[in-house]
């Protein structure tokens, strides 16, 4: 009985795996997907006869059509044997036996007869696997990180150590698909009908993804404060969503090897929130306080404080109130704040300058000689 089944299987298989097949996207899939198995489409419209090919084998002159965004990766008996980024449709077509078909031209007797005799020594089935990927080049979005305690990073800007919890998104890309299905994908995910996604809870490599990011967000947050080109402002991090993804990606590769190592990298990222310790919000405090006074507007601030101070101690305290203030002020080097300019006394009249002009006078006639006799005795007090 084994034999006639092994027979017969054989034989049904090698008529099923004739027809050529049209491999496309599965439907339904999240927008967060990042691999899954190019699925052969076995019915149209009610048309379509091939139902009782193998899973595993593609057939030659089967048609694999690529989205925009996606790329195809072929795999033979676990290997990966090509792979292709650029969207369109493509041929299948393999030297192995078992994807011959007589409706691609090759031949009627050599396939038939030695499909069913090699799928006849693996008790029907054929001795090969073959299979195609599509693989998502997009930007896969909603991929979390948060922490549940404190996360300490040396501020460049505050100078001392900082702490903080924080929670938000990112974007990852698979940069290099090869690496990333040879090094990193689980091989039960390699198969027809699974889904590899980031966002997946019982999808352990993405658990595992996450686990780095967050054990990478203290070097993230000390890579950006302490760089000068990102003006060492911690309060920048959640207005600069790019320059914050270079940092964290930066972090990462340099703690888990993400892009030489998985081919993955961080393109973007959103920080949704940050709780600085008590410490931490002391100290932003202070600088908050410090640029406020700093500059004409700090002196401005202080002018209005000083005098406040000095209209509420002559209320008081009356003229010792007032003095207090001064001595006070003195002290704290508040004589020292810019006051408008006084302008300078006059000096004397120069009894010189006064001669000279009554003279010109004299000369034009516009006085007498006894007008300059009294002048000249004026500016000389005699």
């Amino acid at each position: 009985m084994g034999l006639v089944q092994a027979v017969v299987g054989a034989v049904g298989g090698v008529l099923g795996d004739q027809w050529k097949d049209f491999y496309t996207v599965p439907q339904g899939l999240p927008a967060t997907a990042a691999l899954f198995a190019a699925v052969p489409q076995g019915t149209n419209a009610g048309r379509g006869s091939n139902t009782s090919g193998s899973t595993n084998i593609i057939t030659n002159g089967s048609k694999i059509v690529v989205p925009e965004g996606y790329g195809l990766l072929l795999m033979q008996d676990g290997a990966i044997t090509a792979f292709v980024a650029e969207p369109g449709g493509y041929e299948w077509r393999s030297d192995d036996i078992n994807s011959k078909s007589i409706f691609a031209g090759d031949g009627l007797v050599s396939t038939f007869i030695t499909q069913s005799w090699e799928r006849f020594k693996f008790g029907g089935q054929p001795g090969s696997q073959q299979a195609a990927f599509f693989v998502s080049l997009k930007e896969l979005p909603d991929n979390r990180f948060g922490t549940q305690s404190e996360i300490y990073w040396d501020d460049g800007f505050l100078n001392t150590q900082v702490g903080a919890i924080t929670r938000g998104t990112y974007t990852l890309k698979i940069v290099d698909p090869i690496l990333f299905v040879k090094n990193f994908v689980p091989a039960s995910y390699l198969q027809p009908g699974k889904v590899f996604d980031f966002t997946d809870l019982d999808n352990a490599a993405a658990s595992q993804l996450f686990n780095e990011v967050v054990g990478s967000l203290a070097p993230a947050f000390s890579l950006y404060t302490n760089d000068p080109s990102k003006g060492n402002r911690i309060t920048k991090i959640q207005q600069d969503s790019l320059g914050f993804a270079q940092s964290l990606s930066a972090a990462v590769e340099q703690g888990y090897h993400w892009s030489s190592d998985r081919g993955l990298a961080i393109v973007n990222t959103a920080i949704v929130s940050i709780e600085y310790d008590a410490n931490t919000r002391e100290l932003l405090k202070t600088v908050q306080r410090a640029d406020a006074l700093s500059g004409s507007r700090g002196n401005s601030n202080l002018q209005a404080s000083v005098a406040q101070g000095i209209q509420s101690a002559g209320e008081n305290g009356g003229a010792a109130g007032l003095m207090g203030i001064g001595m006070a002020s003195g002290m704290m080097g508040v004589g020292g704040l810019q006051q408008p300019a006084t302008p300078a006394a006059p000096a004397a009249d120069d009894p010189v300058a006064k001669l000279q002009k009554a003279k010109q006078m004299l000369d034009l006639g516009l006085i007498t000689q006894a007008d300059y006799d009294a002048l000249k005795a004026k500016a000389l007090g005699l």
